[in-house]
């Protein structure tokens, strides 16, 4: 798995190629240090993680956004992979201007450090509502 970084341009650019006047649905697939780098007084990665977290609800929610829902990994029942993940959370943007605008904001780069250092990895999947069946 690929240690948590920032996107890449060319991610960047595949995002805004979506829809650019509806919510975008951003699907974070989190897996967790055991032990938080830094200096966290021996918290594990999840624990230094929620510290951002708590710090990015707020700010995401300030600008329209919204944390819909957060979940442990239990078990996988169908597929394969080589990641492991920890935590899966849904987080709500007003669009994906926003999005990129949040995410690249001196605030979040403030508040960035516990997220570096409790993550071991992280997928970011960007998604857009559709009707099934």
């Amino acid at each position: 798995m690929k240690i948590a970084q920032y996107p890449e341009p060319s991610q960047i650019e595949a995002l805004m190629k979506g829809p650019a006047d509806t919510p975008v649905v951003m699907l974070n697939l989190l897996s967790f240090k055991n032990r938080a780098d830094g200096g966290n007084d021996g918290k594990s990665g999840q624990e230094a993680y929620d510290l951002y977290a708590r710090k990015m609800r707020e700010f995401v929610e300030s600008k329209g956004g919204r944390f819909i829902w957060a979940g442990r990994v239990d078990s996988m029942v169908i597929g394969e992979s080589d990641a492991d993940f920890d935590v899966i959370g849904l987080v709500e943007y007003p669009n994906r201007k926003a999005f990129v605008e949040i995410a690249s904001s001196a605030h979040v780069q403030e508040i960035g450090k516990d997220r570096a250092d409790g993550l071991a990895g992280q997928w970011l999947i960007a998604t857009t509502e559709t009707e099934l069946g």
